[in-house]
């Protein structure tokens, strides 16, 4: 290692170190330097240079660094540096600098964003200035206190004030008045900080709240479009299945179209008015003198039939009864109003309901004569078997071949040629109802869906593919009594299946019938029900297990149910075996 510099007069006397402790040597004009040795007696001048060399007597252990020659630094030792000293006055001054053999650390610095020039920051020579003890304890845990005291202090600077005097002005124009406010202490901070926290707090959980009412407002306002859409596409549905069983009337093809229009026929009420079809497709209707005299002896006995009903109600039936049979002067007709009158009567005097019961049967058995009679309901003379004029009967007997019997012509139904049938109406209605003409359209459109879902849950499904249509009537009419197992709705245009339990496959003894409004409700709220309603679902499983366990293809499924759970906290196996067809 080589030391080389400049080398003041002041150190005429250097100390090397102690060679125990850094194990070092020196080295000059190729002599050892002795410890103590000054740099006077190894003949070194003021001013002037000189080069001695370093070695460490432990290589291994204490290793020194190389020394860079001056050749190879490019910095000189002394540079002249222009300093100003007044105004237009400049003064050079040499000076030297001072090599240190360690490395100056790294301070960080900063990247011109424009330019992407990076500075770095460097440390300096020159020691900061050591400031003067004072002789007073300036960082002590005693100034942190709140204790109090006075102590006279000079100020290290003098200081003067200009004040306004005789032949001195001084303006007070930009003067400022200051003025000691209210002392504040640490608790008052404390309190102030505090307020200001509850306040932010409370702005910010308003605003936190009227986030989460808007975010319920628009979730609200998209479950009620969504509510909306569904009402929407269930009410067309069912419009596109009315349309279609209202196109299947009109224009039947199949003989499902036929049943359905046999059974709409059927299905029609008695008294009711002439209808048929107009040539623009509009349906007319007719009502005659006849039908409408029937029509009101109709509901009259019905009204007189009905019990019980209020006195003033009664009453008022019972005026109204008199009024039509007074019409007729005969004695049939003064039996019924002497029977009317004698009912108001005992009704004006107290008499229980239950004691006029043989009265009042009697007035609708006479009624109903009445109402049989062609001279006052001249459109049951079509019903009557036996014809009021015997002289009728000649040439006007044919016989039905059917039940083999003499009957009048008014009781078969003419071909389009005019001809006459060969049976009678009432061995035609016979031969149609011995006939299968039931409506499955319903049933199987009940059965279509739940196919689909079926098929888009499971790809596995198999057995609502193994129900027919008639499997399907069975299920809905007997065993759910074609009703809604929730609202008790029998609308089965509305009516849907669904699992029971939905982690399981559909089944007949897997199922419940609901509306489709409540098919939802029912997937989100499946273990919310009570124990006598899973009781009652329970015992209808079981009878479509019983039921369904007897056809060969459903017997080979697995069936069973699991167990129902008692109010009194005991279980009970519900599990009907499997009957074997």
């Amino acid at each position: 290692m080589f030391c080389h510099g400049k080398i003041q007069l002041a150190c005429v006397s250097v100390q090397l170190p102690c060679k125990d402790r850094m194990n070092l040597s020196g080295c000059f004009a190729g002599k050892v330097v002795e410890e103590q040795q000054s740099l006077m007696e190894l003949g070194i001048r003021p001013h002037s240079s000189t080069r001695m060399e370093m070695s460490s007597t432990d290589p291994s252990s204490h290793s020194l660094r190389p020394f860079h020659s001056a050749e190879h630094d490019c910095m000189p030792d002394v540079i002249t540096v222009q300093v100003q000293k007044g105004m237009n006055k400049w003064v050079f001054v040499v000076v030297e600098i001072e090599r240190s053999s360690q490395k100056k650390p790294f301070l960080g610095g900063y990247r011109h964003r424009l330019t992407g020039v990076e500075y770095h920051h460097a440390a300096v020579q020159t020691l900061p200035k050591k400031r003067p003890d004072k002789g007073v304890v300036i960082f002590s845990h005693h100034t942190q206190t709140t204790e109090m005291k006075c102590q006279t202090q000079q100020c290290v600077v003098s200081v003067s004030t200009q004040m306004t005097g005789i032949g001195c002005h001084v303006s007070c124009v930009n003067d400022t008045l200051v003025t000691p406010g209210k002392y504040i202490t640490a608790d008052e901070i404390h309190d102030r900080r505090l307020k200001a926290v509850i306040c932010l707090q409370s702005f910010i959980r308003r605003w936190l709240a009227q986030q989460a009412v808007d975010r319920l407002k628009r979730e609200r306002s998209r479950r009620l479009a969504w509510l909306k859409i569904q009402e929407q596409k269930q009410q067309e549905e069912k419009n596109d299945q009315l349309r279609d069983r209202h196109e299947r009337w009109m224009n039947p093809q199949r003989k499902e179209d036929f049943n359905l229009l046999y059974h709409a026929l059927e299905s029609k009420p008695k008294s009711t008015p002439y209808q048929w079809r107009a040539a623009n497709g509009h349906l007319l209707e007719m009502d005659t003198p006849h039908s409408i005299r029937a029509r009101e002896l109709q509901d009259l006995y019905n009204n007189i039939s009905m019990y019980p009903v209020g006195k003033e109600q009664r009453h008022h039936f019972l005026l109204t009864l008199k009024d039509t049979v007074k019409e007729h002067d005969c004695q049939l007709t003064q039996d019924i109003m002497d029977l009317v009158n004698q009912e108001v009567d005992l009704m004006s005097r107290g008499v229980k309901a239950h004691s006029l019961e043989g009265l009042r049967k009697r007035i609708c058995t006479l009624f109903f004569q009445y109402i049989k009679t062609s001279a006052f309901n001249p459109n049951v003379a079509k019903l009557l078997k036996v014809p009021q004029y015997p002289s009728q009967l000649k040439n006007d007997m044919f016989l039905c071949r059917g039940c083999h019997r003499y009957l009048r012509s008014a009781d078969f139904s003419s071909s389009s040629k005019g001809l006459l049938s060969g049976r009678c109406h009432k061995c035609t209605r016979l031969d149609n109802i011995a006939r299968s003409r039931d409506d499955f359209s319903l049933y199987k459109s009940i059965l279509t869906r739940l196919r689909a879902d079926e098929q888009r849950l499971s790809s596995d499904a198999k057995i609502p593919f193994l129900l027919q249509v008639e499997d399907m009537r069975y299920l809905i009419e007997i065993v759910w009594a074609s009703r809604s197992a929730l609202n008790g709705s029998s609308d089965l245009y509305n009516l849907v299946f669904s699992r029971w339990e939905r982690q399981k496959d559909w089944s007949p003894w897997n199922c419940i019938l609901l509306s489709k409004e409540e098919t939802s409700a029912h997937l989100e709220v499946e273990d919310a029900y009570e124990t006598t309603f899973i009781c009652w679902i329970e015992h209808k499983h079981t009878m479509a297990q019983h039921h369904f366990s007897q056809i060969p293809t459903m017997a080979n499924n697995q069936l069973g149910s699991r167990p129902i759970t008692i109010e009194s906290g005991k279980h009970v196996s519900d599990s009907t075996p499997a009957l074997s067809h």
